[in-house]
């Protein structure tokens, strides 16, 4: 392991919920009145510098993704922790229901997408990627040749993947061929912290990994 970035204080499940219902304001006060959401006073977990994604899926079919996107332009940059938390879950929001993911989400749409944040607190380069990474409780980050890619721990759940998959679809999610990962030159990153996500839309809140 080269470098990490961690953060003492971990969320509650008081401010995950209060994470999720800021990314949804954000994309509802986006889609409605094209206009970025003010956080205001925040609870103080937000204030600390980390990184955030955010992940939309509709439910008509269930769990089919309509936006996902990450408050950072690189995984270094991701570990410098260049932004506050609630910052960086209004940007990842935005971007989650624009175009820059997939097609911009409507109006008609919200009510039937459910809201899943993940919050960067710890992210570590590893040289031993199959022995380091946790399927079920680790983030992916691959960096190479001017490109990056990530996903989301709840992902290789979700689709059944071992490490090996997990990792090749991640490089080939940064535009890199899929065994790129295992080059001395291609970083890779294990990011760790909570996934806190909406049971159905506009829902309670369950935490999911850490």
């Amino acid at each position: 392991m080269a470098r990490s970035q961690g953060r003492p204080d971990g969320l509650t499940h008081e401010d995950g919920t209060r994470a999720v219902e800021l990314a949804r304001d954000s994309v509802r006060a986006f889609v409605e009145n094209g206009r970025r959401e003010d956080p205001g006073s925040m609870r103080d977990a937000f204030y600390d510098r980390s990184g955030a994604f955010v992940r939309l899926e509709t439910q008509t079919p269930r769990g089919q993704l309509r936006g996902c996107a990450g408050a950072y332009d690189t995984p270094k940059a991701l570990e410098a922790g260049s932004r506050r938390l609630g910052m960086a879950i209004v940007d990842a929001a935005i971007e989650a229901a624009s175009e820059d993911s997939r097609t911009a989400v409507t109006g008609p749409e919200l009510d039937s997408i459910t809201v899943t944040v993940f919050v960067a607190e710890r992210i570590v380069e590893t040289s031993d990627p199959t022995e380091d990474i946790v399927v079920g409780r680790d983030g992916v980050a691959v960096e190479g040749q001017g490109k990056a890619g990530w996903m989301f721990p709840t992902v290789p759940v979700d689709n059944d993947w071992g490490v090996y998959e997990y990792l090749d679809r991640t490089a080939r999610k940064a535009g890199l061929p899929n065994d790129a990962w295992m080059d001395d030159d291609v970083g890779v990153y294990r990011i760790g912290g909570p996934v806190f996500a909406e049971n159905d839309p506009g829902g309670s809140v369950m935490r999911r990994f850490d």
